[in-house]
This record gives C-alpha cells, structure tokens and sequence, in this order.
C-alpha cells in the first residue's frame, strides 16, 4: 500500500445507509476508513489503495474516488481536481478564487482611541478585513502581551464602527470558546502553527482559520499542520507565509515568495502574504506587498498604526495611515496588469483589507 491513500468524495444527498454500506465494503477489504464531515461536502479518507475489483464508483451515494501519496491528501490540489479553493469569511466576502484579499490594522489593539482610528482610516484607504492582536506572544516576556479580552471587546466595537469583519490570533484551546462569537478569522501565529491540540480544536469549528508558517518550517510540515484542521472537519483554512529565518541578519525574516507558486502547485488552499513580518522593515513592506501579488497570492495581511512611532509592539514595520494608502494605491493600479485571460475561471476583482 506504501503512503497511498483514497479520498471518497459523496453526493451531498448520500444516506446514512450509503455510507454503511461503503464503510462495510471498506472494512470488509481490511481498509482502515475515516469519515470527514464538511458544511458543504463529505469525504471519506481510506489508508492505502482498495483493488478496483471493490468497485467504489458504483457504491450509491459515491461522487468521486481520488488517489494520492502526499502526506496532506485533504490540502493536496489533487483532493480538488486541480481547483483552487475559495474560503468565505461573512456573506459576499471571499479569499481566495483569484480575488485579492489585503488586510489590514495595528499589530496590537491598544486602546479605543488607536483601534477605532485605524479601523476607519484602514476603511476609507480600501480595506475590508481589520487585523489587530489581543493575545501577544512575544519572545521578551517583558513586552506588552496584548489586552486579551478588553482588547477582542475592542476589536468588536471597531467592527460595528466600520463593518469590517476582524481577524485576531487565539492562542490557546481555552480560548477558542469565548473567541468564536466574536471573531470572523481565528488566526493561528507562527509559534503556534505546530501547536496540535489547538490544530485539533480548530478543526472542530465552523469560522475560518488562518494559518500562520513557522519561520523553521519547510512547505510540507507547514501543510501538514493545514492537514490537522482540515481532518477536523473544517475546510475553511487560509495559509500564510510571513517569513523564515535565514542567513540575513539586516531584515527581520526573508519573506519566502517562492513558496506562493510552489504551494499553488501543491494544495488548494488560499494563500496570503505578512510582508510585515517578513521583512521587520518599513520601507520594505510596499515593494514586498506588490511583489507578494506579483507571485500569485491571494492577499496580504499588513500592520498599520496611526502613529507608528508610539507603537506598543512592531511600530518598525508597521505602515502609517498615508504610507498605508499610498500603498492601497498602488495596489489598485496594479491588480489590472495580474488579471488573467477572459474567459478564465480566475479573476482579480475586488481589493480586501485587513
């Protein structure tokens, strides 16, 4: 059998019966089966390759029999025939399916004042998604670690002010009960993207989840981890790649844009670019966010302050509001020259902000 694995794709209106009998088929054979609840689909994962004589496409209630050997089926673009897939984060709004998602907002929510500013300035530059941090993980245990809960209050007054939906890192799998009612986005950072049970929670939830890359992680540990959440049961997962840790020591991180052609052409799943963290530099934060979209990705997720300078937590990198909209501009003049063929499924219409 080797590393092969099938993935059973059902009708939508399959039975509870068709199931039994594919799992019956299945077990008959000696073939371990698991089933993998989606909202919009249902798959069946089987360790190795059943013989065709089991003749699984006949089964009623069986759509589609896919085999692969990568070591994450569910991200694999093979699970899709090919398809990049589009994850929805409220009614209308969408990343990923050749759209351009940027988001946008303080590394770290401060006070009402700072949230509130950015939030409307952010809008009015072209954003549609507000970034802000509650919970701050930080290599110096002496350095502000965020609000938490006053700071997701915030983030949810921001919201109704401006009706951009908000994504914040949850860091624990305490938090994610409390988290869900008020957060679109539940965004997993780099130090947590090997964080298994908090993978496994997440799987468990119906909101979209961002993925952070560990700045150690090759592509396939970083899918991998992709795999846990998807396993779980929730398909709406975003990656991110903001930076590795390499030779430089004059950037933060080398913000690795070879790896948004490379995962295109491995899994489905949307990518979006942290030119913020990815370099740890102002000045390089417009030129990498263009170059990010120039590679292919669906978006950026960029760190904006009203007065960077007094910034609590990354001020280096993070963008002002003219600096911020210069750059929206930029992006607005550019997204023309990326749009692909008429006729082709994937398009470049609508610019999102976070």
């Amino acid at each position: 059998m080797g590393n092969e694995r099938v993935i059973i794709r059902m009708q939508k209106n399959s039975s509870n019966n068709d199931l039994a009998k594919l799992f019956h088929t299945l077990e008959k054979k000696g073939f371990m089966a698991r089933y993998v609840p989606y909202r919009d689909d249902c798959l069946v994962m089987v360790e190795g390759r059943p013989d065709r004589s089991l003749a699984l496409q006949s089964i009623p209630g069986v759509r589609e029999v896919v085999t692969t050997s990568t070591p994450f089926p569910l991200a694999s673009l093979e699970s899709t025939n090919g398809k990049a897939s589009a994850v929805e984060i409220i009614p209308g709004l969408k990343i990923g399916g050749g759209e351009k998602t940027i988001m946008a907002g303080p590394c770290a929510v401060e006070n009402r004042d700072q949230i509130l500013e950015c939030a409307k300035a952010v809008k009015k530059a072209g954003a549609v998604i507000l970034r802000g941090g509650a919970f701050k993980p930080r290599t110096n245990p002496y350095s502000f670690q965020g609000l938490g809960s006053e700071g997701i209050a915030l983030l949810v007054e921001a919201r109704k002010a401006t009706g951009l939906p908000i994504i914040s890192e949850v860091m624990s799998t305490e938090a994610i009960e409390w988290m869900l009612p008020h957060v679109d986005i539940l965004q997993i950072g780099a130090r947590n993207m090997q964080n298994f049970p908090l993978l496994k929670a997440l799987g468990k939830v119906d909101k979209p989840v961002m993925l952070k890359r560990s700045p150690m992680a090759t592509v396939d540990e970083w899918l991998q981890s992709a795999e846990y959440i998807l396993l779980g049961g929730n398909n709406r997962v975003i990656l991110c790649e903001r930076g590795i840790r390499g030779v430089e020591t004059r950037t933060r991180n080398t913000l690795d844009l070879n790896i948004v052609p490379l995962v295109k052409s491995l899994s489905h799943l949307p990518v979006i670019v942290d030119p913020s963290h990815g370099t740890g530099i102002r000045e390089l934060v417009a030129p990498m966010s263009l170059a990010a979209l120039a590679s292919g990705a669906d978006g950026l997720i960029i760190e904006v302050h009203p007065r960077p300078e007094e910034a609590l937590s990354d001020g280096m990198q993070s963008l002002s509001v003219p600096e911020f909209t210069s750059l929206m501009q930029s992006i607005s003049r550019l997204i023309p020259a990326l749009a692909v063929p008429e006729g082709s499924e994937k398009k470049c219409t609508s610019v999102t902000v976070m």
